[in-house]
């Protein structure tokens, strides 16, 4: 599903574009799919700066139809190099005009992982992303840094404060064609431009794990109601092997 080039800019930057891994067709036919979803289900908290509606997969099969696609499994296993487990999806819609960033961090510090090296995203473009739409900048190399708390995505010196070299770091932004996908590590920092335009922004993100990693006891909505014991392998139906 990748080249060798892309497999080697990824291990090196820690995100790289794949342009048109699904169809446009495809692409928009799940846009509608991801909005009606989206009224539907309430999203997981009030956000200025998104709507994120976590777990659609299993309350929603039609959702489930893309976030088990073939070609992202494939994608991402080839990328990362080892066997990966799924860790959750989310639609993630930034509203028109929303006129907020969604500033600089890192997606790993979030999560409740132990013993997970090598996460791994795809953000799928469910329509056209232009800079003015909310598209993605990152921080190519920065998933280097493994041992950074977490930051806030609203405050734009969040990672700087707690990472002051980054602030000198080249930034790489890519805007998307409806079909495009990046993939990123999950300790690439990154960025969300504004929606500045007339039309909602909505992405489909497909998040993988390291098939061992293991439960740290930090609070997570996914995990939260599960009672997991802490140190344990994160596995079962609701974390498939991908």
């Amino acid at each position: 599903m990748v080249t060798d080039d892309q497999i080697a800019f990824y291990r090196v930057n820690g995100f790289v574009h794949i342009p048109s891994l699904l169809s446009t067709e495809e692409a928009l036919q799940f846009r509608e799919i991801a909005l009606k979803h989206a009224v539907d289900f309430p999203p997981l908290a009030d956000s200025q700066i998104f709507d994120q509606h976590v777990n659609t997969w299993t309350l929603n099969p039609e959702m489930a139809r893309l976030t088990f696609h073939p070609k992202i499994a494939s994608a991402a296993k080839e990328l990362a190099g080892v066997a990966l487990r799924y860790w959750h999806d989310q639609i993630l819609i930034k509203r028109r005009h929303n006129n907020v960033a969604t500033e600089f961090h890192q997606d790993q510090p979030y999560w409740p992982h132990l013993e997970s090296p090598n996460p791994i995203s795809c953000w799928i473009a469910l329509g056209d992303v232009p800079v003015e739409r909310g598209c993605m900048t990152f921080l190519p190399g920065s998933q280097s840094r493994t041992d950074l708390s977490m930051q806030n995505l609203s405050d734009s010196n969040s990672l700087f404060n707690i990472c002051p070299e980054f602030t000198w770091s080249p930034r790489m932004t890519v805007p998307l064609r409806a079909g495009d996908v990046t993939f990123h590590h999950g300790r690439c920092a990154h960025m969300a431009t504004p929606n500045f335009t007339n039309e909602d922004r909505v992405a489909h993100v497909v998040i993988f794990m390291d098939a061992a990693t293991r439960y740290s006891g930090q609070g997570h909505v996914v995990t939260d109601p599960l009672g997991l014991t802490k140190d344990a392998v994160i596995e079962g139906d609701l974390f498939p092997l991908a």
